[in-house]
């Protein structure tokens, strides 16, 4: 795995930033095929050879990647493109720079068949999701880069909700927005890492790696997690869904519908109970409420409802990094 990381990621990122310097073009590399690689490599399975005409995985799996490394940014004051590499605008010198993390998983649903395709058949048993990005973007670190993998199985109850998102794109969005305009193709469904709907698909992290310095002479790969095919994916936990994307109405459904034993289960160490009642019934506060939790678990999320998916928003602003110098 460490020389498949080493040969297909570090060295073309390293060199397609060399020159992304010289011909200020996006050092940015398209993920596809080598997340397919990737997939192969952490589940054992082969692929058929196909490229995108057949399987990813000759298990049926379905593989998507999505990177949100080296990609394009934009200058804030004139709305130029900015790459990734530079801390100025090219045009008006601003240091105000929009930049991007916003990459996202597509799924393509044009008819029935595509979604029974995707969320009923027996032979697509497993839905690999692949995300590139940089743990450190908050703090304006585009050197060290994370990969993680995750697996979504659409016909287990335990991810049941997959399956109702993409029922619910293809007959409220894309149906509808056919019947407004037959010529038009609507655009794929948005699937959003680190939004509220992937969570609340349970997805099962099997692989997660850290490659620190990235674009320096001596990268150091550290790959912190990597659950075995063989590992029964049931005895897995999903993973835990940061407790600021919760609003106080969705707090209030998991004090409404879960029982006082899972919710102890799930607070803090010194909370409580009568805490968390007082502060559901009483304060009503987000950033009170949250600090009484580790998180919100799979057994907690089962209390929640998907938010409306007819016009699934994303906020822009988690995304957005304005500051008067950027750091590479």
């Amino acid at each position: 795995m460490a020389e498949f990381i080493n040969d297909m990621i570090i060295e073309p990122r390293r060199k397609g930033l060399k020159w992304s310097r010289i011909t200020k073009q996006t050092a940015h590399l398209k993920v596809g095929y080598s997340g397919q690689h990737l997939a192969s490599l952490v589940t054992g399975l082969e692929g058929e050879g196909s490229g995108a005409r057949g399987n990813d995985l000759a298990d049926g799996s379905e593989v998507k990647a999505c990177s949100r490394v080296d990609q394009l940014d934009s200058c804030n004051n004139c709305k130029a493109p900015v790459l990734r590499t530079e801390t100025r605008c090219r045009v008006c010198n601003s240091t105000n720079i929009n930049r991007k993390n916003d990459s996202k998983w597509l799924f393509t649903i044009r008819s029935e068949s595509d979604l029974d395709t995707l969320v009923n058949n027996p032979h697509l048993n497993r839905i690999i999701l692949i995300l590139d990005d940089y743990p450190g973007f908050s703090e304006s670190n585009f050197r060290d880069i994370r990969i993680q993998v995750f697996e979504i199985y659409p016909r287990k109850e335990r991810h049941k909700r997959f399956k109702e998102l993409m029922t619910n794109y293809y007959h409220s969005i894309y149906l509808e927005h056919k019947k407004l305009d037959q010529t038009k193709t609507p655009a794929p469904k948005n699937f959003w890492p680190d939004q509220y709907q992937f969570f609340m698909c349970n997805p099962i992290l099997v692989f997660k790696a850290i490659i620190f310095n990235s674009d320096s002479d001596d990268p150091r790969l550290d790959i912190q997690r990597w659950i075995e095919p063989v590992v029964n994916r049931d005895k897995v936990e999903s993973i835990i869904m940061p407790l600021d994307i919760l609003n106080v109405e969705e707090f209030n459904m998991i004090y409404q519908k879960a029982s006082r034993k899972e919710i102890e289960g799930s607070l803090a160490t010194g909370a409580t109970y009568e805490r968390f009642k007082n502060y559901v019934e009483t304060k009503r506060d987000v950033g009170s409420i949250s600090k009484l939790f580790e998180g919100i678990r799979e057994n907690l999320r089962q209390y929640l409802e998907l938010r409306n998916t007819d016009r699934i928003a994303v906020s822009r602003s988690k995304y957005e990094r304005r500051t008067k110098s950027a750091s590479i």
